[in-house]
């Protein structure tokens, strides 16, 4: 039989006790099946919401779903898909990356194209979630027709993308942090808050 745990306000202890569903006292235990908390964890991280899902906790899956993916996806389409990738070159350390791959899967495309462009072939999809080339100039054209020089690819990014590169790159690291915080209630449960009684007048 799968244990199971029971949470109060306080802390997360096992179960030793039958199973009780109806409290009539508010500080009693609840009894929350989380199955197995690390691989809930893992899909939480895989998925925001995944790890949820596979626990029954079906309305907070859904809930993290939509709320992380909408905001790592919305600052992906902010930056064209630019302000999502890994790097770790001399001169270019994409360090918001360590907060974007906290949304999972949809943000392994850069490890994929990094690991390309490091091997010496020619990125996929388009350059999506690639590294900048570090190599320049890099010429450009404005909305008039006339052309731009850049020092590098990626100083032509911030110049066509303005502050949206920015906002991009700040949108997807809050997904990830997010979902640091959903794969922390996968694998531990909810914090319960427990109201504080009040002592009887004398």
């Amino acid at each position: 039989m799968r244990p199971r745990r029971y949470l109060t306000g306080e802390k997360t202890m096992p179960a030793t006790t039958p199973d009780s569903r109806v409290l009539r006292d508010p500080t009693e235990a609840i009894e929350l099946d989380l199955k197995d908390p690390l691989l809930a964890a893992f899909l939480a991280w895989l998925i925001p919401g995944l790890g949820h899902w596979y626990q029954g906790r079906t309305g907070k899956g859904v809930l993290f779903m939509v709320c992380i993916l909408g905001t790592y996806f919305f600052g992906l389409y902010l930056g064209q898909g630019h302000v999502v990738y890994a790097s770790m070159r001399q001169g270019d350390r994409r360090l918001p990356y360590l907060c974007q791959i906290g949304v999972g899967l949809p943000a392994l495309p850069a490890v994929v194209q990094a690991q390309r462009l490091r091997s010496g072939k020619h990125v996929l999809w388009d350059g999506f979630m690639a590294p900048p080339r570090l190599g320049g100039p890099v010429s450009a054209k404005d909305m008039s027709g006339k052309v731009i020089p850049h020092p590098s690819e990626l100083a032509k990014w911030h110049y066509e993308l303005h502050n949206f590169f920015e906002l991009g790159t700040v949108y997807t690291m809050i997904a990830g942090l997010l979902n640091v915080l959903a794969i922390y209630d996968a694998w531990a449960g909810p914090v319960l808050m427990v109201a504080a009684r009040k002592e009887p007048e004398e």
